[in-house]
């Protein structure tokens, strides 16, 4: 009874073992092409419900509220933009004088050029208790800034250079990020006194997409015939640890290689990020406990 009460507290990270092991046995499922075609199921719907769901659970007073953060935003786009790029090409200078091959530096390079990821920052920021106003801000923000910036970053670091087609990118963005946020808006108002009352799990039903968005980059990890490496490359870049990445290098002949680190990447970083969900939770908790308890009374 224990092992089973223990496993339903903890659903989440079964379902990511879950997700993982049958992507692992079957990944022609959830390929890119699939059945389940995760091109438009992921790259469309799972998105576009995961800020639907947002802006059905928030008040319009905490999304507001959230665009006066001037310091935070400008705090989290500079390290994401301009720190993060900058300390990672630092780190690379080291690892140049190691056996790895070179073009998976240039690869973990234009990993660190990328804008922040949309759907799991929001989901993992939920998950902990987080600020999901300024996290959903700062997602749609980074990933518009990241449609001029990335590739000047990309010029900048590794003198590669291309046109990229903002129309198709940023119309993309908007559909699936800014439009369903905004009808969830307008839905939560004339629903407002029953999501109060009756609570929906908006919490679980975010997790749940990110398992399917688990499964399906997994499944594509998994099925990647280009992922060819000698050991001590590929525990580097695991140790370490998108379509704009095929646009810049378009025809490049180490264009495998260079996409090698993304394609650990982003694997990696849901894998990552949900482990640490209950621990940054209890955190967070803990934090907030404190502050309360040091609060004089009024």
């Amino acid at each position: 009874m224990r092992l089973l009460e223990r496993m339903r507290k903890e659903w989440f990270m079964v379902g990511i073992v879950l997700a993982i092991a049958g992507a692992k046995l079957k990944p022609s499922v959830g390929v890119h092409g699939g059945p389940l075609k995760p091109e438009i199921t992921v790259s469309y719907i799972a998105v576009a419900t995961i800020f639907f769901n947002s802006g059905l659970s928030l008040k319009t007073e905490e999304l507001t509220s959230a665009l006066v953060h001037i310091k935070l935003h400008l705090f989290i786009q500079i390290f994401t933009l301009v720190f993060f790029p900058a300390a990672i090409w630092l780190f690379l200078q080291l690892l140049s004088i190691t056996s790895i091959n070179e073009w998976l530096l240039k690869g973990l390079q234009t990993v660190g050029c990328m804008p922040p990821p949309v759907s799991s920052a929001v989901i993992l920021t939920k998950a902990v208790g987080g600020n999901e106003a300024a996290a959903i801000f700062n997602s749609a923000f980074g990933s518009f800034l990241g449609i001029v910036i990335t590739p000047l970053l990309l010029l900048l670091f590794l003198g590669s250079s291309s046109t990229v087609p903002f129309t198709s990118i940023f119309s993309q963005l908007f559909m699936t990020v800014v439009v369903p946020l905004i009808i969830g808006q307008i839905v939560r108002r004339y629903i407002k006194d029953w999501l109060e009352r009756k609570k929906p799990p908006f919490g679980a039903i975010s997790s749940s997409v990110l398992l399917m968005i688990i499964y399906t980059t997994f499944c594509d990890t998994f099925s990647n015939p280009h992922i060819d490496l000698d050991k001590f490359s590929l525990v580097l870049i695991l140790f370490i640890r998108i379509p704009m990445l095929k646009i810049v290098f378009a025809g490049h002949e180490h264009l495998s290689l260079i996409s090698v680190p993304l394609l650990i990447y982003h694997p990696a970083q849901i894998l990552l990020g949900s482990v640490l969900v209950p621990t940054i939770k209890s955190w967070m908790v803990s934090r907030q406990k404190g502050v309360k308890l040091t609060r004089p009374p009024v």
